[in-house]
């Protein structure tokens, strides 16, 4: 695996424009961010540069652009409100201990090659997981709209306390975040090609700030601390390490899905292939790196990967370049973003949560599945008003139970039996020629088949354990696993009672068509101690005729084995 990302220096110009406009695109973004989840608007900035930096580095996505993004921020906000009610003095501290920890997470996700398999959940669940955190957002941004401070407390506080506050709202504030809102909603498309809606909501909110109410008159962002940011250790507490581990794993999970996505995307627009688990490596050593200098945790954002893409971005050199521009802004020019209206920065955050709410499949939810509409509700309804391991877990627990159930029956289909002595009937086997439905539908014979495709997992061993009664007046039984290319061992154990029970009846064995791979597995249940050598064979015809001469005594006991 190569150490570092995609750099090269052919296509210079395309990347230095979309470093540029990507940078453009993630200031008012990372502001908004940073003042939104209470760690100040200079932790925005930090986890901009330097989750930016490192995953444009060391990922797996040339054209992939990572900063804090609206999942990520709502999470952190959770794990900082949290941590400082647990430890008012250093809970900040831990939050950043945490953002440390999950970068660690992702690099462990990355070495240990887990990265083709971090965004194999239900779509429901993904959905409603983040339309959950897109209400999230905006209930959480609805007080500073109004011109108050987030209540304490989380969302519900904040739905408790919206009758107060909309009865209290301050005029100046409402307007300066409608008027950011109206540009971001209302900008036509061909304007959007020219300047980033954003950057315009951020420059006209505040100008009409300054100008028209005057400075002083509503809450701003306030200094920023220039230069480069201290350096934050990490700080563990015996007695809250279980809770900043699972916030941890939170983080970096979501923060891999979040990457993830966003690199399928990139690779749709620039018809390449990204490297899932170097990807996530570099996403972590961005978190790393992020938490450590007191920054937010980030993740591919879709906004600016898009952006990266469409102004001529072809390698890893645009998101370097995005990355020393906001460095520029850190060290030199933080004092000109003091001034910013926090009202105008939550209006940027509550379009980031309409853009994040799944609205196209909420609309039409009920209509592809009504069962995954209702696991999809009741993920965003545990999301906003639980948290979000107890969405996830419940959400992922009846989705695959819901599976597990439908391929169950789905395997049950592939679980046929023909004949069986008294109760012989007509077979109606798939493939099979006149001959073997000639020797099954003769009840004379007494030979029952048991016909087994697809792959056999534990959905299928009810299907095959019922079939036992059935075969209680058969003398022959043979098992055709010729359209089986896999067993797991709850289907291979079912298959070893029957054939047990067949054989206490003294019901003669045979298998037919055993793959290799099954057939060890049978060998290393002991089942040739039930069912001879000789009475494995490789095709069904064949079977069915030795299964005849058996019963007639005709056949030598080396003939038709399998090798």
């Amino acid at each position: 695996m190569r150490v570092f990302n995609s750099i090269h220096f052919n296509h210079v110009r395309g990347d230095l424009f979309g470093g540029v406009t990507a940078a453009v695109v993630a200031l008012p973004m990372a502001l908004a961010f940073g003042v939104a989840s209470g760690a100040g608007a200079e932790a925005g900035l930090y986890g901009a540069v330097l989750v930016g930096l490192f995953a444009a580095l060391f990922g797996g996505t040339p054209t992939l652009i990572s900063e804090p993004t609206g999942p990520m921020t709502v999470v952190m906000t959770a794990v900082i409100t949290s941590t400082l009610a647990a430890n008012p003095d250093g809970g900040l501290a831990l939050a950043f201990t945490t953002v440390m920890l999950a970068g660690l997470f992702q690099i462990l996700f990355g070495l240990l090659k887990l990265g083709r398999y971090v965004t194999m959940m239900p779509y429901t669940v993904i959905s409603g997981f983040m339309s959950g955190i897109g209400f999230i957002l905006i209930i959480l941004q609805l007080p500073v709209l109004l011109g108050h401070a987030t209540p304490s407390g989380g969302v519900l506080s904040s739905l408790q306390a919206l009758p107060e506050l909309a009865a209290t709202f301050k005029p100046d504030e409402v307007l300066l975040g409608g008027v950011a809102l109206a540009i971001l909603l209302l900008m036509p498309k061909r304007w959007r090609r020219l300047l980033p809606p954003q950057l315009l909501a951020l420059v006209v909110g505040t100008l009409v700030a300054v100008f028209l109410i005057g400075t002083g008159d509503y809450r701003e962002i306030g200094a920023i601390p220039a230069g480069l940011p201290s350096l934050h250790l990490p700080t563990l507490t015996p007695e809250l390490w279980q809770h900043i581990f699972v916030d941890a794993l939170v983080l970096a999970m979501l923060g891999s899905i979040d990457a993830l996505l966003t690199s399928v995307i990139a690779d749709s627009l620039t018809r390449t292939q990204h490297d899932s688990d170097k990807e996530l490596i570099g996403q972590g050593l961005g978190n790393l790196a992020s938490g450590l200098f007191g920054g937010l945790p980030g993740a591919g954002a879709t906004m600016g990967t898009v952006v990266n893409i469409q102004t001529g971005a072809h390698s890893a050199l645009s998101g370097l370049t995005r990355a020393v521009i906001l460095a520029v802004v850190v060290l030199w020019a933080s004092g000109l973003v003091s001034i910013i209206p926090l009202a105008v920065l939550a209006g940027i955050a509550i379009k980031v949560g309409l853009d994040i709410v799944d609205w196209g499949f909420l609309r039409r939810a009920h209509q592809v599945s009504l069962r995954g509409a209702l696991i999809m509700y009741g993920v965003i309804a545990l999301t906003v008003f639980v948290d979000l391991i107890t969405a996830v877990g419940i959400g992922l627990f009846v989705a695959n139970i819901l599976t597990i159930r439908r391929l169950a029956d789905l395997q049950s289909e592939g679980v046929r039996l023909f004949g069986g002595g008294a109760n012989a009937a007509e077979m109606d086997c798939p493939k099979a020629t006149a001959e073997e439905k000639k020797i099954i539908g003769d009840p004379d014979n007494g030979i029952a088949l048991l016909c087994l495709s697809g792959p056999l997992i534990f959905g299928a061993a009810k299907a095959i354990t019922r079939q036992q009664t059935e075969l209680a007046n058969a003398r022959s039984l043979i098992l055709d696993l010729t359209d089986v290319p896999h067993i797991g061992v709850t289907s291979s154990l079912a298959i070893e009672a029957t054939v047990s029970d067949a054989a206490a009846h003294g019901c003669r064995v045979y298998f037919a068509g055993v793959q290799p791979a099954t057939r060890k597995r049978f060998e290393n249940l002991g089942l040739l101690k039930l069912v001879p050598e000789q009475n494995w064979i490789a095709a069904r015809s064949d079977a069915l005729k030795t299964a005849i001469a058996d019963r007639a005594g005709q056949r030598a006991p080396e003939a038709n084995t399998t090798t």
